[in-house]
């Protein structure tokens, strides 16, 4: 096992893995509970693990036990629960069942011990009864041995073309001694009209019918194919190849199942961009300096 090694839960087809691995990590384990994603995300990535199963019935120690690793060895734990339960787009639902699985992640940090750990979500925790789950999250964050910060962020500033708000929490080990750290803004944009060229206006569907030019951000897409384009005059849905453009998603990646399964596992996943992004911030202002004092150490201890 090298260094910069992560984890993801929740990984579903793999856009933050996808991200985070060319930034610089190597992934070991992917874990999700749809039977689809997963078919995906191992066709992505073929020389990595990734499990079939529900979070709730994996254990730290078997992870553990898996890779032979000890707590404190992993480097990053990259999660996103589900966010149906939170998000704007969506009924947002204060009991909703997957909002638990937060918990979970927890679970994970104070089993696994990684340096860094990344939550992503949306930003509909922000916002009215949703606000007091994200404080108790915090709250609850905040007991384990990590310095949290959290920010929003929206992935126009890194590249894509889709306007996607989302909370990204950051903890990082407390032994370490350093400040959870964030990605500055890219000053460059990319509206739809740049990427999918030959449309007139798009639509964000479902509950907002209402058009817009193409020199604007496309809407967040959703797991819901609601999204339309109108080109010539005609309506039309986008195709996969221009969902996966939207979100910053390779022309190589590739998606199992259905169009409708296609849609949702793009509409889950987190645009690689942003990731890519986190990692690159991780790598040189975090985890460089934590490897550099530990030869200086082993150095240190040979001269002795």
């Amino acid at each position: 096992m090298g260094l910069n090694n992560f984890i993801s839960l929740f990984c579903g087809c793999g856009g933050s893995s996808y991200g985070y691995r060319k930034s610089g990590f190597s992934d070991l384990l992917g874990i999700d509970s749809n039977p689809v994603s997963c078919e995906s995300y191992k066709l992505n990535f073929p020389e990595s693990e990734v499990w079939n199963r529900d979070i709730k019935k994996v254990s730290p120690k078997e992870i553990l036990s898996n890779f032979g690793m000890f707590k404190g060895d992993l480097e990053l734990l990259d999660s996103s629960p589900p966010c149906q339960g939170f998000s704007i787009a969506g009924k947002r639902e204060v009991l909703d069942v997957r909002n638990e699985l937060f918990l979970h992640t927890k679970r994970f940090i104070v089993g696994l011990q990684p340096k860094v750990f990344i939550i992503e979500n949306v930003d509909g925790l922000l916002h009215g009864k949703m606000r007091g789950i994200f404080n108790h999250i915090i709250s609850e964050l905040e007991k384990t041995p990590y310095r949290i910060k959290w920010k929003s962020l929206n992935s126009i500033y890194y590249g894509v073309p889709q306007s996607r708000q989302r909370i990204i929490i950051m903890g990082v080990r407390k032994d370490l001694d350093i400040e959870p750290v964030f990605p500055e803004h890219d000053n460059q944009y990319q509206l739809i009209g740049d990427v999918i060229p030959n449309i007139d206006f798009h639509s964000r569907g479902q509950f907002d019918k209402r058009l817009k030019d193409v020199n604007s951000f496309a809407y967040t897409i959703t797991k819901t194919p609601s999204m339309f384009f109108v080109e010539n005059g005609v309506k039309r849905k986008p195709t996969i190849e221009e969902l996966k453009i939207i979100q910053g998603l390779p022309k190589s990646f590739k998606l199992k199942g259905t169009f409708s399964e296609k849609w949702g596992q793009i509409g889950n996943s987190v645009p690689p961009p942003l990731t890519f992004r986190i990692g690159k911030t991780i790598l040189r202002d975090i985890l460089k300096i934590v490897q550099g004092l530990f030869l200086c150490e082993k150095l240190l201890v040979k001269n002795l």
